[in-house]
């Protein structure tokens, strides 16, 4: 799923291409990805374009007369940018849901597998639209003491209340375990338990590691729209997410991974638990005695 530092590259991006123009036609190819029923598709045509912003991992596009469309990518949902004059026809086949066309340009909606989560939610006035906000506390504005605060309200893993909506705003599976890894803390680690060091060194990791990778996307783009494959939770670049069995890029040791339900967290046992293996559910309870408590 696009995580802040994706959903801030497109909105950059966006906001060059519509601020300012007019919908010429909202397009629904697939019945199912638009969830509101009033305000309708028809009600956005002609209105301007006067902001874009980010709610949560939502991408918000606010017209004039107060009407916003909240886009949700969900997993597999992703952009596309067909520049100059309006397109009524599909891009890429089955996987468009939506298209959005403007004077300058279309914006293309596409899903790609065969679960279709994405969505459009049209809604009128602010009021309206905060009651589609998760409401979890900004990461990159939230003092410690606020972080602090949010942090210690569950007695949960740290990955999971970092990955979790209502208490943090834009953070996913690759970018927690970046985070988790940059702060040297297990990923298993109790949010209860942490001392006040540990506090300050994950909310310091935190701005840092979503900074740096906001920053290093729009510099690799620049005005380049992405294309398909482009926003990925996979980056070459990352330290330990998507990188199982590779080396750690600080003690070099291989990286390890625990796999739950339908993600994994991928960790540096050397780095952030001591060299301790921390027990993975299937492999563990098969391998029971012979499951390897260290490294070595």
């Amino acid at each position: 799923m696009p995580e802040l530092p994706d959903v801030e590259l497109y909105l950059a991006l966006l906001r060059k291409r519509l601020i300012g123009k007019k919908l010429i036609k909202l397009n629904v190819f697939n019945p199912f990805v638009l969830r509101s029923v009033a305000p309708t598709a028809k009600d956005l045509e002609t209105r301007e374009v006067r902001e874009l912003r980010r709610l949560g991992k939502r991408i918000v596009i606010g017209f004039s007369d107060e009407l916003f469309l909240i886009v949700h990518l969900m997993i597999a949902g992703r952009f596309r940018w067909v520049e100059g004059g309006t397109a009524d026809t599909r891009l890429g086949g089955k996987i468009s849901m939506a298209s959005l066309s403007f004077e300058n340009g279309t914006l293309f909606l596409t899903e790609a597998g065969s679960k279709k989560r994405a969505s459009l939610t049209i809604v009128h006035g602010e009021h309206a639209l905060s009651a589609h906000d998760p409401g979890g506390i900004d990461v990159l504005t939230c003092s410690v003491a606020q972080f602090r605060e949010v942090l210690k309200r569950e007695n949960h893993s740290v990955k999971d209340v970092l990955t979790n909506p209502h208490l943090f705003s834009g953070i996913g599976n690759a970018y927690s375990d970046e985070i988790l890894h940059a702060a040297r803390l297990s990923p298993l680690k109790r949010s209860p338990t942490l001392t006040d060091e540990e506090i300050q060194r994950l909310h310091e990791s935190m701005g840092q590691v979503l900074r740096e990778w906001t920053t290093r996307l729009q510099a690799e783009f620049g005005n380049k729209f992405p294309g398909a494959g482009d926003v990925t939770a996979f980056r070459p670049d990352f330290a330990v997410h998507g990188k199982y069995g590779e080396p750690c890029p600080v003690c070099g040791k291989p990286v390890q991974r625990i796999r739950y339900a339908d993600n994994e967290a991928n960790y540096c046992a050397q780095c952030q638990n001591g060299g301790r293996v921390l027990a993975d559910r299937a492999m563990s309870r098969l391998l029971k005695d012979d499951w390897p408590r260290t490294l070595d």
